[in-house]
């Protein structure tokens, strides 16, 4: 301990009290400048230029931080990023963040309205597709918009969504009537119902054309309500015609009731009856046969004689002349009964108003060789002709006036200014209908033929021209699919290693191809497969070497995910793998899908990287501000710890224990922020110092101290042994009163004197001259030793001790030269020198207390 105070004595780095207290009032200002500055950044809430000019001239990071809290405007915080950029980080990057929020609010902002825009043009839109709605939904689905634009955006969808319900409401109102129409045929109505029927369905669908949403109805639908309308109108026609059939047998037996039965003539009114067209079979027809059979039946019989028996048998009431009477060879059964099965399946095609049957059933009747038929069967024969002739006159009538209507439709074609491919259509929908009244309604006149082929050639002709040029560009890009063809063997037999290039040149050949246009069928398929085959043999190579940097994308990944975030290198080696991977996207880019997919992964395991060190950036920021906390607060402790009263030794040993603790509490704390890690040591040491000051002080005084009281015992026991040697001390109990009147020593310097003191004192009284020789013996060693400690501490010996300096200078290096010896301390040769009990003449006492005050301190 004693050792100690002298090294810290001799070291002169006490800290004056001046200095203490100039540093503590340094603090002490500090501290009311950070407590005003603080207030004033509490103060400029709701004044964010003021919060801006405060945090630019503020010197306190902390009172900078709370004015940052009031500036929400993103010009201001622009500002005071840039301006803290480089000053304070925590300013900066709450500033970052806030500009940030902004930005991405007003992106969001901007796709919002962007989305409101497309809805509102989505409405304006004559078609409107559930597929483009269904996009717009999918795309605000991941925009967060304000309150405001959400609200305008329901609206809007609203409206999208009411005019989709009217689409559907519309297109299965459509397809209603469309059912409804087709059911009129089948629907066993009068046709005075189905009259109106039809036309409230006309009328349904007249407003269905005039709806808003008529564009989006499939065009099919129309075609579709055309067709079955025209079915209906054609059912409306038939029930029309055996409606005046009926009416006119009804009248007839109406005019045949109201006669007197006896002026009737049975065969006048049977050729009458067979004359009338006749009905399909029905309950009605049934009715009128009924009526027809109770008026034969209420007319007188004929005479039957000879000659009328004979007319009645050869009478024909058919309107078709009978040939001339004729020998045949007998008919066999089977010929009657195929004659009976055509005339069946006659009566069954007139029935269905099949004509064209029924005209070839009656040409295989003509030709057909029958036996001689009975009244009754002649009688059926001829009403069958007879309603053959009538609905054939029917029909060609009807037919003509069809005619006519194709003719006009023809000739109204060229001012309808259609497309060509629905001309084209409409063209050949006329002449198919044209050939079809062939069939059913006889040959048309030469003159009506003429006009109808003319008006079609005039219609069609833009068609005709339209298509001979759709022929030529045919023919044209067949031409260029065989360049293209040859172009891409030519590049496949390079085998090129330029894979970029490949890459290029595949995907600009395949973008060609699909821009060829149409090519006649014949050809297409032949120029597709060898297209297909050359792009192939040029593509194959690419798609081994795309497989590769797949292979080397997919290592990039891996390799991002394998990085530590904490470490300090990542993020160079992760600009590195970006690096890298531009390079690989440079050299071939891989199929965009697949590119895409890559480079996703590859970004969101950079994010996550980026993301997982900023989460580490800001534990560490917390964790530096708690460390700064901790520091200041030890710092705090040190300028305000007070050191107990007491002794020296309890103080020093408090304040060693104090620093002790404290430097080893500093030292766990950990690293600060940056930006205080200068400011928080300066005071750290300056704290320390002031400490260390009071403990210095402490022990310049203890080593004083002791260095006064080893002077004092020194003093003493050279006394005594100075009495010895005149054999005046004898009064052995008065020395020790005098040694223990002196405050005690070191343990070592304590022992050493006490040991020569108690040798001193044993010597009183008859032994006083062995131990006076002994003093005398011993001075030789006493001057040397005194020399020896004078050279090492660099104390002058005087001129008459130069010679023996010399000398012992050179022993003395010779000695520090030895290996293997651990030289003394000063303070060690200072003790053994103490310990030396010689005769010490004035000179010598002197010399030892020079060496005192050089090495033990100042000697009060």
């Amino acid at each position: 301990m004693f050792e100690f105070l002298f090294k810290r004595s001799a070291s002169k780095t006490a800290v004056p009290d001046p200095v203490v207290a100039e540093q503590a009032a340094a603090s002490a200002q500090s501290a009311s400048r950070r407590a005003e500055q603080v207030a004033r950044a509490h103060a400029v809430a709701g004044d964010e230029t003021a919060a801006f000019e405060f945090i630019v001239s503020s010197e306190f990071a902390d009172a900078r931080l709370i004015a940052a809290e009031h500036i929400h405007a993103l010009p201001l915080l622009e500002k005071v990023h840039h301006a803290m950029r480089n000053t304070d980080r925590r300013v900066a990057k709450l500033m970052q963040g806030r500009i940030d929020l902004i930005r991405h609010q007003a992106a969001e902002t901007q796709r919002a309205q962007a989305s409101i825009d497309t809805a509102q043009r989505l409405l304006n839109d004559e078609k409107l597709s559930p597929n483009q709605v269904a996009e717009l939904d999918r795309q605000w689905q991941v925009i967060k918009a304000t309150p405001e634009l959400a609200t305008a955006f329901a609206a809007a969808r609203a409206a999208l969504a009411a005019r989709l319900e009217a689409q559907v409401a519309l297109q299965r109102a459509v397809i209603d009537a469309v059912a409804a129409t087709r059911a009129l045929a089948a629907s066993g109505q009068s046709a005075g119902e189905l009259a109106q029927a039809l036309a409230r369905l006309d009328a349904e669908h007249a407003q269905h054309a005039q709806s808003p949403e008529r564009a989006s109805l499939p065009k099919h639908l129309e075609t579709d309500f055309t067709q079955a309308r025209e079915q209906a109108q054609s059912a409306l026609q038939a029930l029309q015609q055996h409606q005046a059939v009926f009416d006119a047998r009804q009248a007839a037996l109406a005019e045949w009731q109201a006669q007197d039965a006896a002026t009737l003539d049975l065969d006048a009114l049977k050729r009458a009856w067979q004359a009338l067209p006749r009905l399909p079979d029905s309950p009605l027809s049934d009715s009128l046969q009924q009526q027809f059979a109770a008026v034969l039946a209420s007319a007188p019989a004929p005479v039957q004689t000879a000659t009328t028996e004979a007319a009645a048998a050869h009478a024909e009431p058919l309107p078709v002349p009978r040939k001339p009477r004729q020998e045949h060879a007998p008919v066999s059964k089977e010929a009657t009964e195929q004659f009976f099965k055509v005339l069946d399946a006659m009566e069954a095609a007139l029935q269905d108003g099949l004509l064209h049957v029924a005209s070839e059933h009656d040409k295989t009747l003509r030709d057909t060789k029958h036996g001689r038929l009975t009244p009754a069967q002649a009688d059926r024969l001829a009403h069958v002709r007879a309603e053959f002739k009538r609905l054939a006159d029917w029909a060609r009538w009807g037919g003509n006036v069809s005619r006519e209507e194709l003719v006009k439709a023809g000739e109204e074609l060229p001012a309808q200014q259609l497309p060509m491919a629905e001309l084209a259509k409409k063209v050949g929908s006329l002449r198919e209908r044209w050939k079809s009244l062939d069939t059913l309604s006889g040959p048309a006149p030469k003159s009506l033929w003429e006009r109808f082929d003319a008006a079609c050639s005039v219609a069609y002709a833009p068609a005709a021209q339209h298509f001979k040029q759709l022929a030529e560009e045919r023919h044209g890009n067949a031409a260029k699919a065989q360049e293209l063809i040859a172009e891409t063997a030519t590049l496949a037999a390079e085998e090129s290693t330029d894979w970029k290039h490949v890459a290029s040149a595949s995907q600009r050949l395949r973008q060609a191809w699909t821009r060829l246009g149409t090519i006649d069928r014949k050809e297409k398929k032949r120029l597709d497969a060898e297209f297909g085959a050359a792009l192939d043999a040029l593509s194959k190579p690419l798609e081994t070497q795309r497989q590769i940097e797949t292979a080397r994308r997919e290592q990039l990944i891996v390799e991002v995910g394998l990085l530590k975030p904490s470490e300090r290198n990542t993020v160079d080696m992760l600009k590195a793998l970006q690096d890298k991977w531009q390079e690989l996207a440079k050299a071939l880019p891989l199929e965009r899908r697949a590119e895409q997919a890559l480079w996703q992964r590859f970004r969101a395991a950079c994010d996550d990287i980026f993301a997982r060190r900023k989460e580490t950036a800001h534990a560490a920021d917390h964790e530096r501000r708690e460390h700064l906390h901790a520091r200041e607060a030890l710092c705090a402790a040190l300028e305000t710890a007070v050191v107990p009263e007491g002794d020296d030794k309890s103080r020093t040993a408090f304040i060693n224990h104090l620093l002790r603790d404290t430097r080893a509490a500093w030292n766990a704390t950990g690293p600060v922020p940056r930006a205080s890690e200068a400011k928080v040591e300066q005071r750290y040491q300056a704290a320390v110092a002031g400490v260390q000051a009071q403990a210095d002080a402490i022990a310049e005084r203890a080593g004083a101290a002791q260095a006064n009281a080893l002077r004092d015992k020194l003093r003493l026991v050279q006394s005594l042994e100075v009495s010895l040697a005149d054999g005046g001390a004898d009064d052995a109990q008065a020395w020790s009163e005098r040694w223990s009147a002196l405050p005690p020593l070191d343990t070592q310097y304590e022992r050493s004197l006490q040991q020569r003191f108690a040798a001193a004192q044993a010597a009183l009284g008859e032994g006083a001259a062995a131990y006076v020789r002994q003093l005398q013996s011993n001075q030789e060693r006493l001057l040397a030793e005194v020399l020896r400690l004078e050279i090492v501490a660099g104390v002058d010996s005087g001129a008459e001790f130069a010679r023996d300096r010399l000398k012992m200078q050179v022993e003395v290096l010779q000695s520090s030269l030895k290996s293997g010896q651990k030289p003394l301390t000063q303070a060690s040769q200072l003790m053994q020198l103490c310990a030396i009990a010689a005769a010490t003449d004035a000179r010598t006492a002197s010399r030892i207390e020079t060496l005192l005050r050089r090495i033990g301190g100042n000697v009060k």
